[in-house]
């Protein structure tokens, strides 16, 4: 199970392994939110070495994932347990030290709630909308788009379409599809790194992306779609059905349903972003 966990507001890519019972994390994005280097990889890479050279076992204790990066692809990047990556902040003189050793104890703490009662996952994404000022209509059409979404997913799971990538590129289609623009291009339109695109999405452009999937599976059951190529037909079936109905809102509104528009914290180069200076 893939996820993003925030940390004072910052991202922390997480995978749950079902079979293990753990949680890992990327590195990196602890490195960067530790250090606040603007070359975490860099920095990680000089620890790794540091540490080798000083007999420490650590290396052989790290995984590598793929986890969606910046362009929008996934790339093998390294991941450490909870016990592992608590060696790794030991190493790292930095005073959210402490705060992220609590952080990470939380979230193992949630983890065994919400397997035992998963409505409490739910509880707490809500929550952390709230937080980061999301309003409530939004938050609703942000719960009922990922429920859309899992639907699809469980979908494509049960036709044969298995691999993180493959995921990616069935969602590339949609997208393209019905917004007409990619889903890295729709990320650097509102100047997106490792955020979430759903995340910063209009309301709209989150209603339209409902629309797109939603179409996507119904056509994919009726067609009995199986493996990755007659899913993507049936993407680009659903995905054609949420484009017409953006163009012919867009037509009686006189303005475009995809915009700059984010939830980023106001800096000089995100105000430009959302007065439209990079349309």
């Amino acid at each position: 199970m893939k996820n993003i966990k925030l940390f004072e507001s910052k991202t922390v890519r997480t995978h749950w392994d079902e079979e293990k019972g753990l949680w890992f994390f990327s590195v990196i994005d602890v490195i960067e939110i530790l250090t606040e280097s603007p070359r975490p990889r860099k920095y990680w890479n000089a620890l790794k070495t540091k540490l080798k050279a000083e007999g420490s076992e650590l290396s052989q204790k790290l995984g590598q994932l793929k986890m969606e990066a910046t362009d929008g692809k996934f790339y093998l990047t390294d991941v450490a347990d909870t016990e592992t990556l608590l060696r790794i902040i030991q190493s790292i003189p930095s005073p959210k030290a402490e705060p992220f050793k609590q952080w990470l104890a939380k979230v193992g703490y949630e983890r065994m709630q919400e397997i035992a009662d998963p409505e409490q996952s739910l509880d707490r994404a809500r929550e952390n909308w709230q937080k980061l000022g999301r309003s409530e209509k939004w938050i609703q059409q942000r719960m009922s788009g990922q429920e859309t979404r899992n639907k699809l997913t469980d979908y494509w799971k049960q036709s044969g379409v298995e691999k993180s990538d493959e995921f990616a590129f069935l969602t590339n289609i949609i997208h393209q599809e019905w917004a007409d623009v990619s889903v890295k291009q729709h990320k650097n339109l509102k100047g997106l790194k490792t955020q979430n695109l759903r995340d910063h999405m209009s309301e709209a452009e989150l209603i339209f992306t409902a629309l797109a999937e939603l179409s996507t599976r119904q056509i994919a059951e009726v067609e009995e779609a199986k493996g990755i190529q007659q899913n993507a037909v049936a993407g680009k079936k659903g995905g054609k059905i949420a484009k017409d109905a953006r163009l012919a809102l867009e037509k009686k509104i006189g303005r475009k349903v995809i915009t700059s528009e984010n939830f980023l914290p106001p800096t000089p180069k995100n105000k430009e972003l959302k007065n439209g200076k990079n349309k």
